[in-house]
């Protein structure tokens, strides 16, 4: 009876710390916005006061951190592998097609990681103070306020071949590509349209609108005009100038840029042809009308978004210096 007894005893421990295991796999795979309420709570106003500074220096540098998530995102998760510096062992992804002369904002996220450090040294990832950044650059620049949830790890490798493999839109998509891209990452149309409005804020290179002002007929002729003052017509020297992606409030993040695709003003391929007779249509014009319906889908597809594949538990590290593994 005594050895039974011990047997039930062993069998009942063994249970027991299989619940737990299952239940801390769950946990350390919820992301939560109180994830550093206790372990870092300064956390927030920390990454503020950098994010202030940097977009009073420039306000062009919101759009670049906003950017930053969307691409560290789309490629194998939102686990900060686009800030790793190249190594012996991996190329990083800031060379790869999508984001070489293009994805920015580096240094910003060195200084919010060191001023983290300081205050809650190996507590908050790289990967969260992307999502973190990314949602202080729409609010500074006037946008909607929304809890970043968090708990992410970081990468301890970059994606360059991933990077490349055209899971980043491209500014020249169609529209099937557009909504595939995003299908594949789990995300709607409704959310690829939001998400699009992102573009109300940046500018774009003359290498990726010089097709669409010369060469597209569904173009505003005054807009294309204006626009290939500053972006000639053969590549070379000009390639690198640049134009605001919206004309008509490029440093606020509003709604004037679905204004803009309904008078053919879109400087990309890739944002006309989200109002072009297409599927999209309706959707430009609910969020030209109605500036509410357009930060509510933002934020539900910004949120959605940061979900993607995100490294939780005994996955990735914290990375003490963003740009390299520890």
């Amino acid at each position: 009876m005594e050895y039974h007894n011990k047997q039930i005893i062993s069998m009942l421990k063994v249970l027991f710390m299989m619940i737990l295991m299952i239940m801390g796999t769950q946990t350390q795979a919820q992301l939560s916005s109180d994830f550093y309420a206790e372990s870092c709570p300064s956390l927030f106003p920390a990454v503020r006061r950098v994010m202030q500074r940097a977009v009073a220096k420039e306000r062009r540098m919101a759009a670049s951190l906003l950017r930053l998530f969307f691409h560290d995102c789309f490629v194998n998760g939102c686990d900060g592998s686009i800030l790793l510096d190249d190594t012996s062992s991996f190329r990083g992804e800031k060379t790869a097609g999508p984001n070489n002369n293009s994805v920015r904002g580096f240094e910003v996220i060195d200084k919010i990681k060191s001023r983290v450090e300081k205050l809650c040294p190996g507590v908050v990832s790289c990967a969260d103070i992307v999502a973190i950044s990314a949602r202080d650059s729409v609010l500074l620049l006037g946008g909607p306020r929304w809890s970043v949830k968090l708990g992410r790890r970081d990468s301890k490798k970059a994606g360059f071949s991933a990077a490349n493999s055209g899971v980043i839109p491209s500014p020249f998509s169609t529209l099937k590509n557009l909504i595939n891209r995003f299908k594949a990452q789990g995300l709607s149309v409704r959310d690829m349209v939001a998400l699009s409005g992102a573009h109300t804020i940046g500018q774009a290179n003359c290498l990726t609108f010089r097709n669409r002002i010369y060469n597209e007929s569904n173009i505003d002729l005054s807009f294309a005009l204006s626009r290939r003052k500053n972006c000639p017509a053969t590549s070379g020297s000009g390639d690198n100038k640049k134009a605001p992606l919206d004309i008509g409030s490029p440093t606020r993040f509003d709604h004037s840029y679905y204004n803009q695709l309904l008078d053919k003003k879109g400087l990309l391929t890739s944002d006309q042809v989200l109002f072009n007779g297409g599927s999209t249509d309706s959707l430009v014009g609910t969020y030209s009308r109605s500036l509410n319906t357009f930060y509510r889908d933002f934020v539900r597809a910004m949120i959605k978004m940061g979900d993607i594949k995100p490294l939780t538990g005994s996955h990735g590290q914290i990375r003490r210096n963003c740009r390299r593994p520890n």
